[in-house]
Parts: C-alpha cells; sequence; structure tokens
C-alpha cells in the first residue's frame, strides 16, 4: 500500500481522537498527519491516499479551516488520489444534515478528479437528511459521540480493514 495521508484539525477533540483511532489502526502502514488548519495542495499531492476528517458544524457547514481551503484545492488535479473521509455528527439533534461536511468534501474532492472510497452503509444510524449520503451509503465513515459513543471502535476497525483493500 502506498503512502496514506490523514487530514483533520489538530484542535477539534473528537475528531483528533477518531484520527488517532485511525492511525493506530494503521499501524505498520506508511501514515502522517497533516493539520487540516494550515494544509497546503502540495501535501495532498505528497501522498497518494488520503484520509479526510470533518465534523459537520452548526446547520450542516464545513469548518472555516476547509472553506478557507477550498480555493486551492479547487486548482489541483487529484485524478491519481484515493480519498477516504470520516466524519462526526449528532444524527439526533441535527438530524436534517448529518454528516453534510463529509458530503460536500467528497464533492470537492471528486469533482477535482479523486475516487472517493470508503463507502459506509446507513445501516444502525438515524436521521432525516444528509449530504453525505449517495446510492444509499454514507460517502464515508460516519461517528455520532453524543449518540452512539460504543459504536465508534468496532466501526473504525472495519473501516479501516475496508481501507486497507480499497487503498492502492
Amino acid at each position: 500500500m502506498k503512502k496514506i495521508g490523514i487530514f483533520y484539525s489538530f484542535n477539534t477533540n473528537k475528531t483528533s481522537k477518531v484520527a488517532e483511532e485511525l492511525i493506530e489502526e494503521f499501524k505498520g502502514c506508511d501514515i502522517e498527519a497533516f493539520n487540516a488548519e494550515n494544509i497546503t495542495g502540495s501535501q495532498l499531492l505528497a501522498v497518494d491516499n488520503l484520509i479526510i476528517g470533518s465534523p459537520t458544524w452548526f446547520d450542516g457547514e464545513l469548518p472555516n479551516y476547509w472553506d478557507e481551503f477550498g480555493p486551492e484545492l479547487e486548482t489541483l488535479d487529484l485524478k491519481d488520489k484515493r480519498v477516504a473521509l470520516f466524519g462526526l455528527g449528532d444524527q439526533i439533534g441535527y438530524s436534517e444534515n448529518f454528516l453534510d461536511a463529509i458530503g460536500i468534501l467528497a464533492d470537492l474532492f471528486e469533482s477535482r478528479g479523486a475516487k472517493i472510497v470508503g463507502y459506509t452503509s446507513t445501516e444502525g444510524y438515524t436521521y432525516e437528511k444528509s449530504k453525505a449520503l449517495k446510492n444509499d451509503h454514507f460517502t464515508g465513515l460516519g461517528i455520532d459521540f453524543e449518540n452512539q459513543a460504543k459504536l465508534n471502535k468496532e466501526r473504525i476497525k472495519n473501516w479501516v480493514t475496508q481501507l486497507k483493500s480499497e487503498f492502492v
């Protein structure tokens, strides 16, 4: 498997916790963490497989750091990149926009030629709407600390097993 870059905000407690567990599950693989709050296009281009993490803010918005990186992202050619996304959300408190951030990011990365991998089942989640929904699957791993924290470890472990077969 080629090099993996995991991009997330180092300053978000829950997203960082998930990222650290993902890194642990990829133990033995060539994986490097990058802080999404000061990300550069050259960092994305330096790895073949990308894991992108983001919480959904407010009523279905991206965090500022991803919004601010958007213009640079729109200039990149990512056709040879495989991108897996993980997102944090609250399926009860924000059921009308659960995991919207990873849906928005999936569209952005796909528009630059990246291949989205790591789709997951919606089974076991309860929500009204989600921009992360594509062909009856989420465009990545959904984590809900508020309502299903006990399922996080198993979901992370299963997702990494899946990614190991989907990354090049």
